[in-house]
């Protein structure tokens, strides 16, 4: 064990070495004589220090090139994708916002995901900046591990046949942990919705056949957890800040938007 742990610190040892502190390493140094005066230095409080700074500094700046380079392929996998954006059909989803607006987000999302709940307050600010130029269209992408978010998506679609979608939507997103029958059918009451056309809706095939197909958009555009978006065709995949989806709808707002995928 001390063997390998020698080994490991080697680069650090090296690093944190100052002439007259630390053992000289050498082609003539034995295995025993190394590991022996490795431990005596290790056991020193200032080789201790040094140990821990190097080590500190190494991973920092490791961390740092990351970093970097994540960002460096994000920057030209946007680039990519304002080059070519995935055409994405918004066909009998939900929508909110003009029917002319000149960027449309279509969000796929799971009403049980904490993190969905996040990227809908977001959308939310979004359409505020923007009232007139963006519109978002919701997809339901229940994950197979949230068992009530099915049921809650067909729910939800069921209120939107009276016209209540984005009202049951919000109920929802503010109740992630009581998603049960009984929730649907106090909302939809709540709401004023028709309950015997309500309750025929939620067992609809068509409703269950709708989520599906998002389902199978979702995975098609290669979005496999929740929320995911796409920004007139430009793939956003998580619940990223107001201030990145203002980047590229700022973007394809200051371009020909006949460019851009719907």
């Amino acid at each position: 064990m001390k063997k390998l742990i020698s080994l490991i610190l080697i680069p650090f040892l090296l690093v944190a070495c100052q002439k007259g502190e630390a053992p000289k390493v050498n082609n003539d140094i034995t295995q025993a004589a190394f590991s022996k005066a490795m431990e005596k230095y290790l056991a020193s409080e200032s080789g201790q220090e040094k140990i821990g700074d190097s080590m500190q500094t190494y991973f920092r700046n490791q961390q740092k090139k990351a970093q970097a380079e994540r960002a460096k392929q994000e920057g030209k996998s946007l680039e990519d994708q304002f080059k070519n954006p995935v055409k994405v059909d918004v066909g009998n989803a939900p929508t909110k916002g003009p029917k002319d607006a000149k960027v449309t987000i279509v969000e796929f999302s799971d009403f049980e995901c904490p993190f969905c709940s996040r990227g809908a307050n977001t959308i939310e600010e979004v359409l505020k900046a923007y009232p007139k130029d963006v519109r978002v269209a919701f997809k339901n992408l229940p994950l197979p591990f949230h068992k009530n978010a099915k049921p809650a998506a067909i729910a939800a679609l069921a209120a939107g046949k009276q016209g209540k979608f984005w009202e049951m939507h919000d109920v929802f997103f503010k109740n992630q942990k009581g998603l049960t029958s009984e929730l649907f059918l106090k909302t939809a009451k709540d709401l004023g919705l028709n309950m015997e056309q309500f309750k025929k809706d939620l067992t609809d095939k068509d409703l269950a056949a709708q989520v599906d197909a998002d389902e199978k958009l979702a995975r098609k555009l290669g979005i496999s957890g929740t929320p995911g978006f796409t920004v007139n065709g430009v793939l956003v995949k998580g619940a990223y800040p107001v201030s990145h989806f203002k980047q590229i709808i700022d973007r394809w707002l200051s371009e020909d938007p006949t460019k851009a995928a719907k």
